[in-house]
C-alpha cells in the first residue's frame, strides 16, 4: 500500500527507522530537540527515543561537528544538522582538518561513520547564510561522500544508506523541495537495497542531456517537458551523488544525445558543474556535437529574495543554452 509523504516527512521517516533499528544512531543539532528543527525534519523523534538520542545543542556549529567527531570514534552514529547551509561554515575547519582526514591519518584504523544534514540551495525566498549551494568546498575534500536527493523516494532511502555507511556523509537537502510529495511504497522500501553513488536518468530524450543534481532536476524536467512542446527529446540525468560521481551513467547518456547542458543553483566559476563539464569532455570528446554548456547561479553571493528569480537557473535560461548546442537546423 502507497502512502503519500513529504519530502522533510520522509526524511523524518528515514531517520526514526534507522533510529529504530540501530541504538547506537543519535541526532543532534540547533532546536532538533522537542521542537522538532526550523523544517521540522526531526519532528517527534525526541519524543520516541528520549532526549539522550535527540537532543538540542548550544548555538556552536564547530563544537556541534567535534561532537560528532568524538563520538563517532567511540562506536556511535551521530547525525547532525546544520540549521542553514552557511552556517555550517564555523564548522568547516572541524570537516575538513578532521571528519575528512580521520580514516587516512589513523591507516583506516579509526572510522568516521556520521551523516552532516544540510539544508541549502534556494527557492524559498531567503537571505544570504539561507540559500547558500556549498556542494563545491565539500565535494573538492577528499575523504567525504557529498549526495543530494532530488525526489521523496531518495530522501528516504539515500538518508537511510548515508547513515549506514561506514565514512562520513555529506548530506545535502534542498529546503525548497521539503514540501513536494510522492507517493511512497514505504515497506518495499525498508527492505530494498540502495544504490547509493548511482545516477539515474530521470527523463528519457534523444536529442541533448540536461545534467543536474538536487534542487536543479526538478528545474531540468520542467525544461525538458518544455522542449519537448517545441519538437525537441531531453533526457535529464539526476546526478544523485556527487562524490562518488557516476561517470559511466552520464558518460552513457551523453555519448548517446551527442550535446549536453550542466544545469547548477552554485556560482559557475570552479564549482561541480564545472567539474563535470569537464569529466563530460574527457569521455565523450569524440561524440559531442557541441561544447558542454553550463547554466548556473551567477558569481555573485546569494541575492535577495525579490531578485533570486534572476539568479536561479531557469526553464528559460536551460531551454537558451539548449538552443546553442549548434543544432544543424538553426
Amino acid at each position: 500500500m502507497s502512502t503519500t509523504l513529504t519530502f522533510a516527512k520522509a526524511l523524518n521517516t528515514a531517520l526514526a527507522d534507522e533510529m529504530e533499528a540501530d541504538s547506537t544512531v543519535v541526532v543532534f543539532g540547533e532546536d532538533v530537540g522537542p521542537l522538532g528543527g526550523v523544517f521540522r525534519i526531526t519532528d517527534g523523534l525526541t519524543a520516541r527515543f528520549g532526549e539522550e538520542r535527540c537532543f538540542d545543542t548550544p548555538l556552536a556549529e564547530s563544537g556541534i561537528m567535534g561532537m560528532a567527531i568524538g563520538m563517532a570514534m567511540n562506536g556511535l552514529r551521530p547525525v547532525v544538522e546544520m540549521q542553514f547551509d552557511a552556517f555550517a561554515y564555523p564548522a568547516f575547519e572541524q570537516v575538513v582538518s578532521h571528519v575528512a582526514k580521520m580514516p587516512n591519518r589513523t591507516k583506516g584504523k579509526v572510522k568516521l561513520p556520521m551523516v552532516i544534514r544540510i539544508p541549502y540551495a534556494g527557492g524559498i525566498g531567503g537571505v544570504e547564510h539561507h540559500c547558500d549551494s556549498s556542494e563545491s568546498y565539500y565535494a573538492h575534500t577528499p575523504g567525504l561522500t557529498v549526495v543530494a536527493p532530488a525526489t521523496v523516494q531518495d530522501a528516504y532511502t539515500m538518508l537511510r544508506e548515508a547513515i549506514r555507511h561506514p565514512d562520513p556523509v555529506v548530506f545535502l537537502e534542498p529546503k525548497k523541495l521539503y514540501w513536494s510529495k510522492e507517493d511512497l511504497e514505504l515497506e518495499s522500501l525498508r527492505e530494498s537495497v540502495g544504490s547509493f553513488g548511482r545516477a539515474v536518468v530521470a527523463r528519457e530524450g534523444s536529442d541533448a542531456t540536461l545534467i543536474a543534481y538536487g534542487p536543479s532536476v526538478s528545474t531540468a524536467l520542467n525544461a525538458a517537458a518544455a522542449a519537448a512542446e517545441e519538437g525537441r527529446s531531453l533526457e535529464v540525468i539526476d546526478v544523485r551523488s556527487i562524490v562518488p560521481f557516476d561517470d559511466e551513467t552520464v558518460a552513457a547518456s551523453v555519448r548517446k544525445t551527442g550535446r549536453a547542458v550542466v544545469i547548477a543553483e552554485a556560482p559557475g566559476f570552479a564549482s561541480v558543474a564545472s567539474e563535470i563539464v569537464a569529466r563530460v569532455q574527457e569521455r565523450c570528446f569524440h561524440s559531442l556535437a557541441a561544447p558542454v554548456l553550463r547554466v548556473t547561479g551567477f558569481d555573485i553571493p546569494y541575492p535577495a529574495p525579490k531578485l533570486e528569480q534572476f539568479y536561479l537557473p531557469s526553464v528559460d535560461r536551460i531551454l537558451d543554452a539548449v538552443d546553442d548546442l549548434q543544432w544543424e537546423d538553426a
